[in-house]
């Protein structure tokens, strides 16, 4: 990844400042820090295609949200649709998810405890 960058910079000494090819490494180049994580961490995405499509359902009812009330309305929405996403990302069915815990929590489940309803750590209550 490092040769790419000594390239590009040497292309750009090379290319007109206004041409497409310079413009582009251009933006390359100041991503460098961004690019040379990624390719050193496995676990990184080189695109945010995951959070955009997760996004994608909020936007097609955004005029709907216009309606939430007041900004806390609008925040605990965000916090809602968070905790749905990333029990998605957990591979956990989010309206079970969401009724067990809601459940749970109105059973009394203690707060000290409330680790144990993420979504990275939940299992199902028995029924």
């Amino acid at each position: 990844m490092l040769d790419f960058f000594a390239w590009a910079d040497g292309v750009l000494a090379q290319v007109s400042a206004r041409s497409p090819l310079a413009e582009a490494l251009r933006y390359a180049v100041k991503l460098k820090p961004q690019l040379l994580a990624y390719t050193e961490d496995g676990r990184l995405e080189i695109d945010n295609n995951l959070a955009e499509n997760a996004l994608r359902s909020i936007a097609v009812g955004r005029k709907n949200w216009l309606f939430a009330g007041a900004d806390c309305g609008g925040e605990r929405a965000a916090a809602i649709y968070s905790l749905l996403e990333t029990a998605k990302l957990n591979n956990v069915n989010p309206q079970a998810w969401l009724a067990d815990v809601l459940d749970r929590i109105g059973k009394g489940h203690p707060i000290n405890r409330i680790d144990e309803l993420m979504p990275w750590n939940w299992s199902a209550s028995p029924t």
